[in-house]
């Protein structure tokens, strides 16, 4: 590291478990106390909390995001012959997961100001594969990318119109909300992660499941332990092993009560200072009216390729650190080399050429954000001044 240069953090955890340590370390004495690692209490008080925060009946709780997609998938019976339309833009599991269970990926393109689903697009990947006629129209997941609902009210439009399942993919977006009604509410089913990284992460892998289906909460809660009945050895179908520890979910309850109270606000106010020091020096992201974002990620877009890669390289040698989410479409990912394309995907291709994500937390000093924003106004007017 270059002499007085002081390294910022992307997300600062640190800082995090630093509020929180009196808690923090109290909530995880407790389970070590009793050890009861595996389906102690707290795992159940925290769907109850979280099922009643989401406005749900039930929350499911599991041993990661993907696998909280994948038991979506096996709850709904998705496989063979079966098409799942999701968007080209997007973190790998969405996709992966249906190609798992033998179903076909469809890709659809996303909208350029918000990063989540483009209706036009979605339509029209349907009524390529309606026209084919090889396929079943099964289901659709759209994605809470970067911490933003997508549309769901167009999107339940969609899903009704043709008959399907609406999967809401809430990895990044929990804590956001449309109006009144809350990220994993939305759709038949929804589902989330609880990576450290997320807006409310663990210290581990975790993951949920949100449903107002009895059936459907029945059914997930003995697949995630090995498909049992009404004890640990009734095994009453083929199942698995998808537990949220309970470690995890005590330190989950200690950070879901600051998450409420003080963090969706603070992560609120720092998005607010990017835009505005951002405006006019680089194409910031857009909150559409009535929505509100949980802010997984602040990203914002330069003109091209080679401006975003000088762009971060000059950020880097500053000290400030900076992600590309994504670098590829799901179309483009060599795993979907033989996958069809049933519509244009030129905005997920333009996005992948130019998304660039900014240090972001609820931790963030106005100093740290002024000197973010400083350092990119610096580069980009000397880059493209240099270019004119």
């Amino acid at each position: 590291m270059k002499k007085g240069l002081v390294f910022m953090e992307f997300r600062d955890l640190k800082a995090q478990y630093t509020e929180l340590k009196p808690a923090m370390d109290q909530a995880i004495a407790a389970v070590i106390d009793k050890a009861n690692f595996i389906s102690g209490s707290q795992v159940s008080d925290l769907e109850t909390t979280l099922a009643d925060y989401v406005g749900v009946k039930h929350c499911i709780s599991c041993g990661n995001g993907t696998d909280a997609l994948t038991m979506m998938m096996m709850a709904w019976n998705i496989g063979e012959g079966d098409a799942i339309f999701v968007p080209d833009f997007t973190f790998f599991a969405s996709a992966e997961v249906v190609a798992f269970e033998g179903a076909t990926p469809i890709f659809y393109d996303v909208c350029e100001e918000t990063f989540n689903a483009d209706i036009l697009s979605l339509e029209s990947a349907i009524q390529a594969v309606l026209k084919e006629n090889k396929l079943h129209l099964k289901a659709i997941i759209a994605v809470d990318l970067f911490g933003q609902p997508a549309n769901y009210p167009q999107l339940e439009q969609i899903a009704k119109k043709y008959n399907m399942l609406l999967l809401e993919d809430a990895a990044q977006g929990f804590g956001g909300k449309i109006g009144n009604k809350k990220a994993c509410s939305f759709g038949d089913a929804a589902t989330t992660s609880f990576f450290p990284a997320k807006p409310l992460g663990c210290y581990g892998d975790g993951g949920a499941i949100f449903t107002d289906d009895d059936e459907t909460a029945d059914y997930l809660r003995s697949i995630r332990v090995h498909g049992k009945g009404n004890y640990k050895y009734d095994n009453i179908r083929i199942g698995w092993n998808s537990r949220l520890d309970t470690l995890q979910a005590a330190i989950l309850q200690v950070k879901f009560s600051h998450f409420k109270n003080f963090e969706l606000q603070a992560v609120n106010n720092v998005a607010e200072e990017y835009t505005n020091m951002l405006n006019g020096i680089v194409k910031t992201p857009k909150i559409l009216e009535g929505f509100y974002s949980s802010w997984a990620q602040y990203t914002v877009l330069t003109r091209t390729q080679e401006e975003r890669a000088l762009l971060q390289n000059y950020l880097k040698q500053k000290g400030i650190p900076t992600m590309i989410y994504y670098p590829k479409g799901m179309h483009e990912q060599e795993a979907f080399a033989n996958s069809r394309q049933y519509t244009e995907l030129t905005i997920s291709e333009k996005l992948c050429g130019c998304v660039l994500s900014l240090p972001m937390h609820p931790y963030l000093t106005e100093q740290e954000v002024e000197s973010v924003t400083d350092n990119i106004r610096k580069f980009i007017e000397y880059y493209r001044n240099d270019k004119s």
